[in-house]
């Protein structure tokens, strides 16, 4: 079965390495892997879940220390689609043998050209706008755009410049002068572009490209209810959508989460009432019983990646992630391993959570572990803890293990043919570096003589 599924898995892999837009998509991902590693420890400081935690640094650092941490991790993860269209601009005017520095600049101006600028608030005389930018279009949620803008940008950008369309200034004047101008008339036209683009979108019923996205995505979602189906439906359209580095949740859950809202709502009047919980589908449940670690149950692929694998990159990464992941923050696995795009990891990534949700509802209608009381738990509770606080049952608590290790069954030879690719990989980059100091040897002795 291993060899069967590296035979079809791996060429694949391989085919869409080598693509220029997936390459400049990747790379454009791991170059805000550092920002987002160092953002998750100060979330995770913030939003430590221990009872009392929050107070007892109130005493000591006043009341709202936590919005010094939350200001670094908001620097991160609420302007990630900034980052993400800078870094995917830049890469991809590397892989078009282009202007990097002018691919990122105009990537990232074409963007802001789309984005809505004037915020609506309610002033002191009535409603009001202001001139600003939105941390819900420059955050997870405007990646996908992102991701588009900077491709389509650069390309034209490239395109253009490659065509000769440039103003060429006489010899003598510096290369910094000369650089600007031959971009001018190049930087003009993707402007040019974006500015009828946001237009014609204008003109639409979406008023926005960021109204179109979620439109389009949000439409198929719509209709779900207070089912098994909902649940699976939102799990793996939020786990979808994180596989092309959008948010998932943030997405899903305009349509899903008013419904279970409602419903943890009226489980914890019944909890409180000590009548019947009615409901099993609430907040709590698709939180700490359809994933472990974040989007795609990450947490058992974690554990493999520092237990079992043996590349060094897989392997150091799983040692940066594995604190993280307890609390439920993945987006170093998800951008720095990466899982954004990699096609590998699609079939699990996908069927963990769903599976977590199926066999949870099932135990759950058997009576095997409670319904969820509706107590409103803090994203980070780790694991087990989640289990007991959310139902007051250690039975659950021990059911979320099993699910955990049932994930890394899944997991398992998925990572392994990573693990191998990437084992690979690095014994190529080994001998080349070996093959040119080799070389330099040579060249020394012959030097010598």
């Amino acid at each position: 079965m291993f060899k069967s599924m590296e035979k079809v898995l791996m060429p694949i892999a391989d085919k869409l390495g080598s693509n220029k837009v997936l390459v400049a998509i990747r790379d454009g991902f791991l170059l805000t892997t550092p920002l987002i590693i160092v953002g998750s420890i100060f979330l995770l400081i913030a939003n430590f879940p221990i009872p009392g935690w929050s107070e007892f640094f109130s005493n000591i650092f006043g009341k709202g220390w936590e919005n010094s941490f939350t200001n670094v991790s908001r620097a991160t993860f609420s302007v990630i689609a900034i980052l993400t269209c800078v870094g995917t601009g830049y890469a991809y005017a590397r892989e078009l043998k282009g202007e990097k520095i002018q691919g990122a600049i105009i990537s990232l101006v074409a963007f802001i050209i789309l984005m809505p600028t004037r915020i609506p608030y309610e002033g002191a005389k009535g409603p009001a706008t202001i001139s600003a930018l939105g941390f819900e279009y420059i955050g997870t949620n405007g990646i996908f755009l992102a991701l588009v803008v900077s491709l389509t940008s650069v390309l034209i950008f490239t395109w253009v410049y490659k065509k000769g369309w440039v103003i060429k200034m006489p010899p003598g004047v510096p290369p910094a002068v000369c650089d600007s101008f031959a971009a001018l008339i190049p930087s003009a036209i993707v402007i040019f572009v974006f500015f009828l683009v946001r237009i014609l979108i204008g003109m639409t019923s979406f008023e926005t490209a960021h109204n179109l996205i979620y439109k389009l995505l949000q439409a198929p979602l719509k209709g779900a209810g207070n089912t098994l189906a909902a649940q699976v439906i939102y799990q793996f359209a939020s786990t979808f959508l994180w596989f092309f580095g959008i948010n998932g949740p943030a997405v899903t859950n305009t349509v899903f989460s008013p419904i279970f809202k409602i419903l943890t709502v009226e489980n914890l009047e019944a909890f409180q009432a000590g009548a019947a919980l009615p409901n099993i589908y609430t907040s709590t449940f698709s939180d700490f019983f359809g994933n472990f670690g974040g989007g795609g149950s990450t947490l058992s692929l974690v554990i493999l990646m520092l237990v079992l694998c043996k590349s060094k990159r897989i392997k150091q990464l799983g040692q940066l992630s594995i604190v993280p992941g307890i609390f439920g923050i993945n987006e170093p696995i998800i951008f720095g391993l990466p899982i954004v795009l990699n096609p590998i990891l699609i079939i699990p990534f996908l069927t963990v959570p769903v599976m977590n949700t199926v066999l949870s509802a099932i135990v759950t209608q058997l009576g095997i572990i409670p319904y969820t009381t509706g107590i409103t738990l803090p994203w980070t509770t780790p694991i087990g803890f989640s289990g007991f606080l959310s139902t007051g049952s250690i039975v659950a608590s021990i059911w979320q293990i099993i699910l955990l290790a049932l994930g890394c069954l899944v997991y398992y030879p998925f990572i392994k043919i990573l693990d191998k690719k990437y084992l690979d990989d690095e014994k190529n980059y080994q001998e080349k570096v070996s093959e040119e100091d080799s070389i330099n040897l040579e060249d020394l002795s012959l030097g010598d003589l």
